[in-house]
């Protein structure tokens, strides 16, 4: 029997309805309810949940103000908490708690069971190691089952978790984890990915020896490996207790605001800010957005059987994403591995056949690796049956239209019905979305549906005044209880505040170009700190990408506007054409006129140059800014940190064109 999966945000009316006597004709109703009565909304959040706690909060939000903002005083929570109070229930039902594979077809599953005694096995290991609350545990592991328990089980303890993923440098890691100084490392001592495998020995011994806070190494050992590491504990036996003790283990109860984890941004220029959440932000925003994505827990009726995959890997938000599957009570389906198998020969349809092969129910991935199946001419139809996926998920980077209309009719060619697209736009800043889904509204290819319930969302014009169907900043004008609680290590405050409340104080302002439609509907035209700016229109990136990409000459394309301190515009596009293709007066002339076409000829590229690669940091953003610094003359170590990006090598090419630029400046034509 097909589970009849009513959306959950439809279930959430429902309620508001039945229990708070709150009833709203139009989504944009109950969105300016939840941004205006903060204490309603996020009351209603807390028991619709049916959140507990042994102490009560005096208020809901203490204190509006940005940053600083005092959510639940007074509460006591934890987030392994909401993970497992679905175990039994889910086990009775015979519904695994993670599936897991890799390029090499090793399929695990772990059930419920398992996973709350193997937690509780690691959190009394590291207890008995002397880990304490508020200790910080950095973990270079890839994305499997021990990476979930681990974090799990530093959670329970009140340790605060930070992880690197192993295709990360090791300079990259370093300059991270220094900051935070964990008291533990746990590391895989090596890889397989993009059909290699990759021995991460050396990095591991080398992160040690750089990282002198480090009291204990937790070693995960992989066959992989070079040469042996000696740890102070081998995960197999901080797995293994399974006792009295471990029976009774119970996540330890901690104050609203304990610090959870620290996550990091892109660092493409300095040391990457570590940015501190909270374990009661985290939860609230977490079961916020779940509303938005729709998912459900596996062995409830309405949902049974939902299985969450979200392709990522453990450098990016989208692997936090990935385990809050867990808490919505839902099996999570991990990949450990390249999206597209071997670098050398891709295969872009390796995950559609995993997402077959797991029978999983909601698929997300970034919108470049949509982008990257359109353009080799993935068929779906022919990589098995998919029709349990009811739901693609798409974020990092705006889903142009076309690539979106190109999955609809893969699922319509293949009988099903029209798919959902989730398409989102959050960050890594406060680890939620901005802007999502909503299954009960019109789906426009090329949007997102709405902005999210207790985000109060704006753009903002030059003057600060926000507008509806125009392109403006991105701002947040109410505090959501996952915002940042501080940065670590930042005297003052002074970093936050000029990340995120430089431009207009007390408002949180993104740095995306925004659209927001007299619909609802939401536009994200690419970086507002990237943005082009020719003869007083002003334009994201997004735009010109959908325009150029949509050619079947072009795989891939970067635009920058090196318009600085009242100089002239000078706009060159960056283009990696498809093998056998050549730059000559033809192509440009197709490019340009896609260009006329799609948007204005006020945008036309002074310069159209052949790359070999653009630029992307490790979540697949293209790298726009540091590009546009280093063509401005700032010198490449200043603009760009090559360990925190997917294609270091890439940057040689654009080190070149600046060197050129440097020797004969580039007049504007």
């Amino acid at each position: 029997m097909t589970a009849p999966n009513v959306p959950q945000l439809r279930l959430y009316q429902d309620w508001l309805r039945d229990t708070r006597g709150l009833a709203f004709d139009r989504y944009d109703d109950l969105w300016r309810w939840s941004t205006t009565d903060l204490d309603g909304f996020w009351q209603s959040i807390w028991d619709y949940h049916g959140m507990q706690s042994p102490t009560p909060h005096s208020a809901v939000v203490a204190d509006r103000k940005m940053p600083g903002a005092v959510w639940f005083p007074g509460a006591q929570v934890n987030y392994v908490r909401e993970v497992l109070r679905h175990a039994d229930a889910a086990h009775a039902a015979g519904m695994p708690a993670i599936v897991s594979d890799n390029e090499r077809g090793e399929v695990r599953e772990l059930s419920w069971p398992e996973l709350r005694r193997q937690v509780a096995s690691v959190a009394l290991t590291l207890k008995s190691h002397g880990v304490q609350r508020g200790d910080r545990v950095a973990a270079y592991l890839p994305n499997v089952p021990e990476t979930i328990v681990a974090c799990l089980a530093c959670l329970c303890i009140g340790a605060v978790w930070s992880v690197c993923a192993p295709d990360m440098g090791t300079a990259a890691v370093a300059d991270r984890f220094r900051q935070i100084e964990p008291k533990v490392l746990i590391a895989a001592d090596g890889v397989y990915y993009g059909g290699k495998a990759i021995d991460r020995s050396a990095v591991v011994q080398e992160l040690r020896g750089q990282l002198p806070s480090v009291e204990t190494l937790l070693l995960l050992r992989t066959p992989y490996a070079a040469s042996p590491v000696d740890p102070e504990i081998d995960w197999t036996d901080a797995i293994a207790r399974d006792d009295a003790e471990v029976a009774a283990f119970a996540p330890e109860w901690l104050p609203f605001d304990h610090p959870i984890w620290i996550v990091y941004s892109s660092g493409t220029t300095g040391l990457p800010k570590p940015i501190v959440h909270g374990h009661g932000g985290i939860v609230m925003t977490m079961y916020a957005c779940g509303l938005h994505n729709d998912i459900g827990a596996s062995y409830g009726a309405n949902n049974l059987g939902e299985r969450f995959h979200w392709y990522s890997s453990t450098g990016w938000v989208m692997w936090n994403c990935q385990m809050a599957g867990l808490a919505h009570g839902a099996t999570i389906v991990l990949y450990d591995g390249h999206p597209a198998g071997s670098k050398d020969k891709p295969d872009w349809a390796v995950l559609w056949r995993f997402v077959a092969k797991h029978r999983v129910t909601f698929f997300g991935a970034g919108a470049a690796y949509f982008t990257n199946c359109m353009k080799a001419g993935v068929s779906t139809a022919a990589c098995g049956d998919l029709s349990c996926v009811r739901a693609l998920g798409s974020t990092g980077s705006p889903l142009s239209e076309e690539v979106q209309r190109w999955g609809t009719e893969q699922f319509r060619a293949a009988g099903s019905e029209d798919i959902w697209w989730c398409n989102i736009s959050g960050g890594t800043d406060f680890c939620g979305a901005f802007v999502g889904g909503n299954r009960e509204l019109p789906e426009v290819p090329g949007q997102m549906q709405c902005r999210q319930l207790g985000h109060a969302v704006e753009a903002w014009n030059a003057q600060g005044e926000p507008v509806i169907g125009e392109v403006g900043e991105l701002v947040c004008v109410q505090p959501i209880p996952s915002m940042p609680l501080y940065l670590w290590n930042d005297e003052g405050n002074a970093r936050y505040l000029s990340s995120y409340f430089d431009t207009y104080p007390g408002v949180w302002r993104h740095g995306d170009w925004l659209k927001i439609g007299e619909d609802g509907g939401c536009i994200i035209y690419g970086r507002s700190d990237a943005t082009i700016n020719r003869q007083g229109l002003r334009m994201g990136t997004s735009e010109i990408y959908s325009a150029v990409e949509a050619l079947p000459e072009v795989l891939d394309s970067m635009v920058v506007d090196l318009e600085y301190l009242g100089r002239e515009s000078y706009m060159p596009l960056f283009v990696v054409l498809r093998p056998g293709v050549v730059l000559d007066e033809a192509v440009r002339a197709k490019i340009e006129g896609a260009i006329k076409t799609s948007l204005s000829p006020r945008f036309l590229p002074n310069d159209i140059f052949e790359v070999p690669e653009i630029p992307r940091t490790l979540s697949g953003k293209k790298q726009e800014l540091p590009i546009k610094k280093l063509l401005l003359g700032l010198p490449i170590e200043k603009v760009v940190n090559k360990e925190a990006m997917a294609n270091p090598s890439s940057l040689d090419w654009f080190v070149a064109l600046a060197a050129r630029r440097a020797e004969a400046p580039v007049v504007a034509s």
